[in-house]
């Protein structure tokens, strides 16, 4: 059980290897600056915004989701839904730590001078991620790890496979992703809202909004 969640974390530290290589992917995956609400006396100190001559408070506010009420066949499928939920919350905060770490290191390697030293800066950030990761992959089950893996894919909006395949070539991809394949994984997997992972997109939206 240990080894496969060993195989899912080296996917996961190729994946953003390969996407600070790969400029245009930054592009997708860039995030939004955060509004500062500040506590004051007596109130709070918001962003605001001038209409017809007057100042006025502009908070954008989360999305609210309105689903349906989940209806459960049997225990069994109400057990399987609130392990979901658990599994979203414990590795959702990893994939957007990840792809966080991802920009921050593209944009530094945007600064440096040559090949030779963003190289050196690669194996830097390899290893740290390895330091950082390594002893939180330990702790999650086979079933999370790969659950990790779709929802980098949809931080990022690119498979595993394709992202190894474009850096390291084919051959290199094939390899990987028959040794994953022996423990059951799969770097093709592409996380899909509308089909397979709707549920989760759903636990996802819910947690992320803190409705959930």
């Amino acid at each position: 059980m240990k080894t496969s969640v060993y195989i899912i974390l080296f996917s996961i530290l190729w994946l953003g290897k390969v996407l600070t290589a790969n400029a245009q992917t930054s592009a997708q995956i860039q995030e939004q600056p955060k509004q500062q609400i500040t506590p004051v006396h007596n109130g709070f100190l918001v962003p605001v915004c001038v209409y017809q001559g007057d100042t006025i408070p502009s908070i954008t506010l989360r999305n609210i989701y309105i689903y349906p009420r989940m209806k459960f066949k049997n225990k069994r499928q109400e057990k399987y839904y609130w392990k979901l939920v658990r599994d979203v919350k414990k590795t959702l905060p990893l994939a957007k730590e990840i792809k966080r770490a991802v920009l921050e290191t593209y944009e530094y390697m945007e600064t440096l001078p040559n090949e030779k030293a963003k190289e050196r800066h690669i194996k830097r950030v390899e290893k740290s991620l390895k330091q950082q990761y390594t002893p939180r992959m330990k702790k999650l089950t086979f079933a999370q790890g790969k659950l990790l893996i779709k929802l980098i894919d949809r931080e990022c909006n690119q498979s595993s496979y394709e992202l190894v395949k474009a850096f390291m070539g084919p051959f290199k991809a094939g390899f990987y992703q028959t040794f994953a394949a022996l423990f059951g994984a799969s770097l093709k997997k592409q996380y899909n809202p509308e089909d397979d992972d709707k549920m989760v997109e759903r636990v996802v939206n819910l947690v992320e909004c803190g409705q959930l």
